[in-house]
């Protein structure tokens, strides 16, 4: 079977989806991409994964092909057409994807924040989630719980900088001049620190969901999640193991605090590192993260 592409109604929303199965098996996962990315960022993934299981990507309700509602903030008015762009909303998605889509339980596979989305599905899938691997899972760094009391200069400076983010002027201004090819290679360059597969495939994956015309609005709504879930307020919540793989480079999400995950938290089962790599180890270096993920899966399933 080919990979098949698809859109799924969920309410009034289309969500884009799609599906490579190679093989007869009882094993689904579910891939899912972080911040600014799309289903296809898992192109160097999908076909070898659904080489020995179902496997399944999503664009995320903002992102991709799916629908790009306006963003409802804490303070706006409720208003048709709006949504809080947020775990809760995404989990939600996650959630309702498998149930209605999918035959059997799962394995999530998430990369960033596509790691929080999954750890908040998990915990509402319960027993129905076989397993979780979290790829440079994101740590939210700017998040309200984990701003220092002692960091006097953000304390001042953090109302100031709620304010500005706020205003749909100045978020469309920002996501406008970053959403050309020239900021979005810089950007990956940092992000893919060997430079492997950075090519005009990748660039063009990020690219051209951005042009659509209510792309800014996805932006908007996570720049002002200043107060929502950390992946280690879930670690405890979920039924299922977690296994995390990281880049060892990641610029955003730094190894240490992987580390001290592993360490601290039971659920966590295994931490592999991929050398070199960055924030999206899955694209950059795909084949050892292919092979780790169906290690995981085949010792665990």
């Amino acid at each position: 079977m080919e990979k098949s592409n698809n859109f799924w109604k969920w309410g009034n929303w289309n969500i884009s989806w799609s599906k490579y199965s190679d093989c007869i098996s009882n094993q689904n996962i579910l891939l899912i991409h972080g911040f600014g990315a799309s289903k296809n960022h898992w192109r160097n993934n999908q076909k070898i994964l659904g080489s020995k299981f179902n496997c399944y990507s999503i664009d995320l309700l903002g992102f991709g092909e799916s629908s790009q509602p306006y963003a409802l903030l804490d303070y706006e008015k409720d208003q048709e057409n709006r949504v809080k762009y947020c775990f809760d909303l995404w989990g939600k998605q996650i959630v309702e994807f498998c149930n209605q889509n999918i035959n059997g339980s799962i394995y999530l596979v998430g990369n960033s924040i596509g790691g929080i989305i999954a750890l908040k599905a998990a915990q509402i899938l319960e027993s129905n989630c076989q397993g979780l691997i979290l790829l440079n899972c994101a740590q939210r760094l700017m998040d309200d719980k984990r701003i220092k009391k002692n960091d006097v200069l953000m304390q001042l400076f953090r109302p100031v900088l709620k304010t500005i983010v706020r205003q749909r002027i100045i978020s469309n201004t920002l996501f406008r001049r970053a959403a050309n090819k020239t900021i979005i290679e810089k950007i990956l360059r940092k992000a893919y620190p060997s430079g492997k597969n950075i090519d005009n495939e990748l660039i063009d994956i990020l690219y051209k969901p951005s042009q659509r015309e209510n792309s800014p609005e996805a932006f908007r709504g996570f720049i002002n999640l200043f107060d929502d879930y950390l992946a280690t307020d879930l670690f405890d919540k979920v039924e299922c193991d977690i296994h995390l793989i990281w880049g060892e480079k990641d610029p955003w999400e730094p190894l240490a605090e992987a580390r001290a995950w592993k360490k601290n938290y039971k659920k966590i089962k295994s931490l592999f590192v991929i050398n070199d790599a960055g924030h999206c180890p899955h694209d950059e270096n795909p084949d050892e993260t292919n092979s780790l993920i169906l290690k995981i899966i085949q010792e665990t399933k």
